[in-house]
């Protein structure tokens, strides 16, 4: 299983870390063990000062599919749900100063929480999916599906020109703007269309 995470991918949080807006999809991976396991809290690493919260609608493959068409996409995932992307911000910045990749920044131990699954046939709007983050009872994220700049199908047809997706990859769609850094005993509950699909305790 691979974790697939798309940047840049909504345009005022392109704003906000005052990067360009790209014109194709951005992604970069992180590996299995970023995944954070059920009911376990996420500790702040020491390697970092400032970690932020990214709250992003994460796909789940259903089927190993190479070079996909975007008229298909929709065949190749059939749940959905809301993670967190945690991002080491002060490492990622001196990589991006630096020109190098950011892995050293995103794809940490436990950098990548997810929540439950819920089959996307279910959702009564697909084209307009909202999700918000909320730390300590206030929120301070929300997003809507309809505002990505590359939407499900787009991400998936682009991804798999370059890498096969195979069954139980995660897809991370990006992140709305509102990303701020995370403190010790924070308490972040992430949910989408008012269902809280994950709750994770920072220490």
């Amino acid at each position: 299983m691979k974790i697939i995470c798309i940047g840049r991918n909504y345009v005022e949080h392109a704003k906000e870390l005052n990067n360009a807006v790209p014109g194709e999809p951005v992604f970069f991976l992180k590996p299995d063990t970023a995944v954070l396991p059920r009911d376990r809290a996420f500790y702040l690493p020491d390697f970092s000062k400032d970690i932020h919260h990214e709250i992003e609608l994460v796909l789940k493959i259903s089927k190993e599919g190479k070079k996909i068409a975007e008229e298909f996409a929709y065949r190749y995932f059939d749940q959905i749900t809301v993670g967190i992307d945690f991002t080491a911000r002060d490492i990622q910045q001196k990589q991006k100063e630096k020109g190098l990749p950011w892995e050293p920044a995103k794809a940490f131990d436990h950098s990548a929480p997810c929540g439950d699954f819920i089959d996307f046939a279910k959702l009564k709007d697909k084209e307009n999916i909202q999700f918000n983050l909320d730390i300590n009872g206030k929120t301070v994220q929300t997003g809507n599906s309809n505002l990505m700049l590359f939407n499900f199908s787009k991400v998936i047809s682009y991804v798999s020109q370059f890498i096969t997706l195979r069954k139980g990859d995660l897809i991370y769609t990006g992140t709305p703007s509102g990303v701020g850094a995370v403190k010790e005993n924070d308490l972040l509950e992430c949910y989408l269309e008012g269902e809280k699909l994950l709750e994770v305790k920072v220490l």
